[in-house]
């Protein structure tokens, strides 16, 4: 059978996309991956051959109304055909849409086509583009069991978030930490910042690696583009052994290599976490939509797997001393046995079925 997965715009949806499309083709499927045209989906997307690419245009809903609503309408409507054109040339049995406005013309589409659409949300609050979404598909597969409450009117069913096939497997911590350069015996803290990377987070690490507690403790830190430089000369000053980049590709080696993590609370990035069992302070970006990462960070905080620390209170010294506690050895084993429950690792395999069966009922229908 032939599926069309709608993910695009950030990794947050991107990745998880592909994680169901590598387990449809596994089985021998066929899939055309829809995202958007930002360079992270191209880079994300590139030599990906077992997969049809296509890309779509990105169309924001502006606030009120005005001259752009009736512009971002005319290209909505000319996406929804684009897709249509697509739809007609691959005929898919279903579509996902793994959030966001790239999602929406094509579940929009398909729903126009009379095909089985699903929605799929990893937040613990769906976005404004998801809540459209899911009414047009009619319900919301979901990543987190907190979000069902905020759609009491739309059909929900808990999948999970799927993890990306890069990232399973076993991966040996001494092997892991060796690739970057780090001791294979000495505790790991891995600070990210999501794919921007985190001006605020970075600064208070600074200051961190200055603690005299830090010789016991090395570093593995994705800063972004911007600030690279910087946090690569205050760990050499510091004399505290870190690898530094402003990004990094094979992110299975960094979870595989890290104890403790100091991050933002993207839902993308909460899921590899627990998937890895690694405890986390958690840092939510203070400007995401309606304060969702907060929200995402809380479910982590409440099951014991994180600690959630507001930006404004991210300092050297609060770091310093949460991650001398939670790298203790029974804080550690319990935080990470809370992560555990957290994990879906079959969360690429539950939403995959969900499309095979809805499939199957349409071509029985047929």
């Amino acid at each position: 059978m032939r599926f069309a997965i709608a993910a695009g715009g950030t990794g947050g949806h991107l990745f998880p996309g592909l994680a169901v499309a590598e387990v449809l083709h596994a089985s021998g499927h066929e899939v055309m991956m829809m995202t958007s045209e930002k360079q992270i989906d191209a880079v994300a997307t590139e030599g990906r051959s077992e997969f049809r690419i296509e890309r779509l245009s990105g169309v924001g809903l502006p606030r009120g109304i005005s001259l752009q609503t009736v512009r971002c309408l005319a290209q909505f409507l000319k996406g929804v055909l684009h897709c249509q054109a697509l739809f007609r040339d691959f005929e898919p049995h279903a579509v996902l849409g793994m959030g966001g406005f790239t999602s929406t013309a094509p579940i929009l589409a398909g729903r126009l086509r009379n095909l089985p659409v699903f929605v799929h949300e990893s937040n613990a609050i769906p976005g404004k583009a998801n809540r459209l979404n899911s009414r047009i598909a009619g319900g919301l597969l979901i990543g987190l069991r907190e979000c069902a409450n905020r759609l009491p009117q739309v059909p929900c069913a808990f999948t999970g978030t799927p993890v990306r096939r890069s990232l399973l497997g076993e991966f040996a911590k001494g092997e892991s930490r060796e690739k970057f350069g780090l001791a294979p015996e000495t505790s790991t803290v891995l600070v990210m910042g999501g794919s921007q990377g985190a001006r605020g987070i970075n600064q208070a690490m600074i200051g961190a690696a200055r603690s005299a507690f830090v010789g016991e403790i090395q570093f593995i830190h994705i800063t972004g583009g911007a600030d690279e430089s910087m946090v690569r000369d205050a760990y050499r000053s510091a004399g505290v052994k870190a690898w530094v980049g402003a990004f990094h590709h094979g992110m299975q080696d960094a979870y595989g290599a890290s104890d403790l993590a100091v991050a933002r609370s993207g839902a993308a990035s909460l899921t590899e976490l627990a998937h890895f069992r690694i405890p986390a302070i958690l840092i939510p970006y203070p400007h995401a939509a309606e304060d969702h990462q907060t929200l995402n960070a809380k479910v982590f905080e409440k099951e014991g797997a994180a600690v959630l620390m507001p930006e404004s209170e991210a300092t050297a010294e609060s770091l310093s001393r949460e991650m001398v506690a939670i790298l203790k050895p029974e804080i550690h084993a319990a935080m990470s046995e809370a992560c555990a429950r957290l994990s879906v690792d079959d969360a690429a395999q539950r939403v995959a079925k969900v499309l095979l069966e809805a499939a199957s009922m349409g071509n029985l229908k047929k």
